[in-house]
């Protein structure tokens, strides 16, 4: 129900996983990723198996090896399908046999494209094939520009509900996390926000490390990028409210 891409920037050295699938909230149980590699576990996604796939690269593991240990050790192997890359972009990928069709996967170069319930093998040839041509993008636009690519090759044939975008840098700390648990248009929405939020990716990358940074709205305003924000909700003042801010009013005495 799922297609992805899992890649790795060799020229900045940023790993990332962008996803979308037709179930909600596919970041939340599908994405691995640190600034040591990045693992996507999904089809029937076992939380567990991807969080200890990310420790094995973490501990050094080739992907191969990760991918080996993780289907040896799972139950319902068949099932699964996983992309693993690490930060020295080595690739590797498994589709189980019970995984519905379409279904497979390509490991290349410092990234695997991988889907199932797909509408065909092209959808997963459109996603590698725009990743390996975006090298002079950013890690995050790379990764986006495949899900979309990969939407527009046909996607899954009942349609996408969520997506996201993880990416990390060299910090501990993920470079840009953003997400989409459920929309008719998942990839157009991430992609509406992505373009939001690209140019406070260095901001909050260096906030992290610098408390006195200015306020991001400030630090936009300087870079002369406007932006829409939201707008206060309007406080009710009806009996109602009247009574509430009484009652708190009373228990704090």
């Amino acid at each position: 129900m799922t297609f992805t891409i899992v890649g790795r920037c060799k020229r900045t050295g940023r790993l990332g996983i962008g996803i979308a699938t037709s179930s909600p909230a596919v970041t939340s149980r599908c994405v691995n990723v640190s600034r040591d590699g990045a693992v996507a576990f999904q089809s029937v996604p076992d939380p567990r198996l991807g969080a200890l796939g990310l420790r094995l690269i973490e501990a050094g593991w080739w992907p191969q090896k990760v991918v080996d240990e993780l289907v040896s050790t799972d139950r319902w192997p068949g099932k699964r399908q996983i992309g693993v890359v690490s930060s020295d972009g080595h690739a590797a990928a498994y589709t189980g046999a019970d995984n519905v069709a379409w279904a497979g996967h390509i490991a290349g170069d410092n990234h695997v494209a991988m889907g199932n319930v797909l509408a065909g093998p092209e959808v997963a040839q459109a996603i590698s094939e725009e990743f390996l041509a975006g090298g002079q993008f950013e890690i995050e636009e790379r990764l986006l520009r495949a899900i979309e690519a990969g939407r527009d090759a046909g996607g899954q044939e009942e349609g996408q509900t969520s997506a996201g975008l993880l990416t990390f840098g060299r910090e501990t700390y993920s470079r840009c996390d953003l997400r989409v648990d459920l929309s008719e248009e998942p990839i157009a929405e991430l992609r509406r926000i992505y373009d939001w939020y690209e140019p406070l990716i260095p901001y909050y990358e260096e906030r992290g490390r610098n408390p006195l940074v200015p306020r991001f709205k400030d630090y936009l305003a300087q870079k002369g990028i406007r932006r829409e924000y939201g707008k206060p909700v309007p406080v009710s003042r009806g009996p109602k409210a009247q009574k509430s801010m009484n009652a708190v009013s009373h228990t704090k005495r």
